[in-house]
């Protein structure tokens, strides 16, 4: 009896270990390779050191996390690689828009459907800013200055041409009957600096690239293009909160864009390891300082995996196609 007792407890201890989270089928052996098809200091940039970051903090795993940066020709030399890399099981890539618009662009020989996708981590933001020491304070203000001044006096800055920075200055230009002189940087954090130095008038940059600024009294939100206000209540500045920010449409600019900052992996690898990404992703975003990140970001907290994830980004990507015909971004093959 008291052998079949403790037999039983056996059994249900191992039952125990083979479920904790960090028991997978398969796991890394070697290092993993996050690849960032973006420049230094902009949002996917950071999302993937903070994953290096907070990986190394608490042992999620057993392998170490190296972030690359390849942003070469609007990030395809970052998905090219990825797409060459066929079956590797310790190389990622975190997306953000060019995944859809630069192929769109450019005929780059890549599409999303070359990679597996493992996660949707967050969506990305996008806040129209202007240098906090300007006489404007909302977009109504702004877009009114642009119009007297005439087409092409005032800069709007972006991360790179025909992404999605420049896709929605056109739908802001369409919207206002307004025309900008649009200046392509390499990165969001660059886009942040150009505009606290006034070299450019404005910016759509994601809120945590620009934050910083923000909470130092250099830069000043004007509007969110989200359907809804963020939902983050807790003071940024003395006055603000994100929150507080309005939405685009709430000033008359018609647009809502969210961003994708999500995880896939090179074609041919199996399920056991996809399970392995996806797991561990979900130990980065239990984290408190994934909850501190997603706040300071002001991050809309969508989580996808799987078939859900795919039929996302596949209307993510039909989006993007109609949204660049109307702006004449589609390039040729």
């Amino acid at each position: 009896m008291a052998n079949r007792h403790i037999s039983a407890i056996s059994v249900l201890l191992l039952a125990a270990v083979g479920s904790a989270p960090g028991a997978w089928a398969w796991e890394p052996t070697k290092s993993i390779e996050f690849i960032i098809p973006a420049g230094t200091g902009g949002g996917a940039d950071q999302m993937a050191r903070f994953t290096q970051g907070v990986t190394a903090k608490h042992s999620l795993i057993k392998q170490s996390v190296i972030p690359i940066n390849k942003s070469g020709g609007a990030g395809a030399e970052g998905f090219l690689d990825v797409k060459a890399s066929k079956g590797d099981s310790h190389k990622i890539i975190i997306t953000l828009s060019n995944l859809f618009t630069t192929p769109l662009a450019t005929g780059v020989p890549f599409n999303w459907k070359d990679l597996t996708p493992v996660a949707m981590l967050a969506l990305d933001n996008f806040v129209l800013w202007v240098p906090a020491d300007t006489a404007y304070m909302s977009p109504k203000d702004y877009l009114a200055a642009v119009k007297a001044a005439g087409p092409n006096k005032f800069k709007m800055g972006g991360t790179g041409a025909k992404q999605e920075d420049q896709i929605i200055t056109v739908a802001i230009e369409k919207a206002a009957g307004v025309k900008f002189t649009y200046i392509p940087f390499k990165g969001g954090g660059a886009v942040a600096t150009q505009l606290v130095g006034k070299h450019i008038d404005s910016s759509v940059n994601n809120p945590i690239e620009a934050v910083a600024h923000w909470r130092s009294g250099k830069l000043r939100p004007l509007c969110v293009f989200e359907k809804a206000r963020m939902p983050y209540k807790n003071k940024v500045t003395a006055t603000m909160s994100w929150n507080d920010i309005p939405t685009c449409r709430e000033a008359g600019i018609p647009m809502d864009y969210l961003m994708l900052r999500g995880v896939f992996m090179p074609a041919g690898v199996s399920q056991e390891v996809v399970d392995f990404y996806i797991g561990f992703f979900r130990k980065v975003r239990g984290t408190a300082e994934w909850a501190k990140l997603m706040e300071d970001g002001a991050f809309n907290q969508s989580f996808m995996t799987g078939k859900e994830y795919a039929a996302w980004v596949a209307e993510a990507e039909n989006l993007h196609r109609q949204l660049m015909t109307e702006a004449g971004f589609i390039g040729r093959k």
